[in-house]
């Protein structure tokens, strides 16, 4: 199947979904709470009902790993990996950040992704070898060389107060060696900041494979890398990430070694 035709159904349809997260935000949510702190909201479900319906409907023998919903499993070699809604807290607190994320992968590997803010209208895709593209037109990570002179962006796991790994000595090193740290709470639009050369260097704990699988794509099409915080090799089912323009990642990971002692 062509990556192309693939890459364009999985950006219609977060635009598609986006356009669902638009035209409820500011309204009056219907909260449940999955925990103590993590919460899902009307929206949540409805855009993921609209997502899920797009791709039984265009690849009903294809898998489908999404946040909201049991995985559906499947022999097709194909899986969607699906984000209803990244930055749920944030949409539920009228917060303007949060996005779609959209991604297939065939035999394990991501061969589109796309992930779209419906309310600045940014829509970011990728499949590989064809590079990273923002609204179609290409997009590279930054040249800053130096960690001081970096832009940083991280987040906490939802068990921020009940874990002791809890990503708190990594911030407060960071705090002290970057230039500035962001925690906007979507790892999605994070990883595509990071891409388009907005943000120098992002990590976080506890992640899962919707929230990184689009974005990780992207990131790698424009010139970034990726591992584990220990610099070991990252896939999407990893929980950790250190991701960055590459000019950074060997001094984020002395970094994250000294605070881990």
């Amino acid at each position: 199947m062509e990556h192309r035709e693939l890459l364009a159904f999985a950006e219609e349809t977060a635009r598609g979904a986006g356009e669902i997260l638009r035209r409820n935000y500011g309204r009056r949510q219907t909260i449940r709470f999955k925990g103590e702190i993590n919460l899902v909201t009307d929206v949540d479900r409805e855009s993921e009902e609209y997502i899920l319906g797009r791709i039984r409907r265009r690849y009903p023998d294809h898998g489908v790993l999404s946040e909201e919903s049991p995985e559906r499993t499947s022999p097709s070699p194909y899986r969607w990996i699906v984000d209803p809604l990244d930055g749920t807290t944030n949409y539920a607190h009228g917060y303007p950040c949060f996005c779609v994320s959209v991604a297939v992968e065939r035999d394990g590997k991501v061969v589109a992704g796309a992930v779209f803010d419906p309310l600045l209208e940014e829509s970011f895709t990728a499949s590989p070898g064809e590079g990273a593209y923002r609204n179609g037109e290409r997009i590279r990570v930054s040249n800053t060389r130096e960690l001081r002179k970096s832009l940083l962006a991280t987040g906490f796991a939802y068990d921020v107060r009940t874990s002791s790994d809890n990503n708190f000595d990594y911030f407060r090193a960071f705090v002290f060696t970057g230039q500035a740290i962001r925690r906007d709470g979507s790892a999605a639009l994070d990883l595509c900041y990071l891409a388009c050369g907005r943000f120098d260097g992002f990590w976080e704990l506890k992640l899962r494979p919707w929230d990184t699988a689009a974005g990780l794509l992207i990131l790698k099409e424009a010139g970034g890398v990726a591992s584990r915080l220990d610099g070991g090799p990252y896939d999407i089912h990893q929980p950790d990430l250190l991701a960055t323009n590459g000019q950074i990642h060997g001094r984020m990971i002395e970094v994250l070694r000294e605070a881990k002692k």
